[in-house]
């Protein structure tokens, strides 16, 4: 949806001229960033549209291929993707009926699950990160801007209570 005006520029001069000018400059770059993630992630999901996966299924076929065992509990999994566990058990549900996935009782805890990555999921995630890096590398700003803008992000995160490394 393209626009020609812009309307948080628009939203500001009217949080200003309604008596709110101390939180209008506040109140525009919330925005911003909001809507900047908007962008990217409907990027990234235009990206991974080929391969039949979302970027957050894509994440967790990653964060597998990257563990040691290529497994791990569905409640780690949950924790280092910070998302809740029933999203992870819903986004397993789907990588295994696509064959991305398999499921398989935790030797170590007699309640719990493993979901391990299959030969398909990593060939999947292997054909899928070039076009990602390719965006991760040119998405609108210089090798400077992103580090800056990484670091401004890490402050909220840290800011909101997320871990983040000096």
């Amino acid at each position: 949806m393209k626009t020609t005006k812009d309307h948080i520029a628009e939203a500001k001069r009217n949080w200003q001229a309604h008596g709110w000018p101390d939180a209008a400059e506040g109140m525009a770059t919330v925005v911003s960033v909001i809507r900047a993630a908007q962008l990217l992630s409907a990027e990234a999901e235009r990206i991974l549209s080929p391969f039949g996966i979302s970027f957050s299924r894509y994440e967790l076929l990653a964060l597998l291929m990257f563990s040691r065992s290529g497994a791990l509990p569905m409640t780690k999994a949950s924790t280092r993707l910070q998302v809740p566990p029933a999203s992870v058990t819903h986004m397993v549900s789907r990588l295994e009926k696509d064959g991305l996935v398999k499921r398989t009782p935790d030797p170590h805890d007699g309640r719990g699950t493993l979901v391990g990555i299959t030969d398909q999921g990593i060939a999947l995630v292997n054909a899928a990160t070039p076009e990602l890096n390719e965006f991760f590398e040119n998405f609108g700003l210089d090798a400077t801007n992103r580090d800056a803008l990484f670091r401004l992000c890490s402050q909220v995160r840290h800011t909101y209570g997320d871990p983040v490394e000096d």
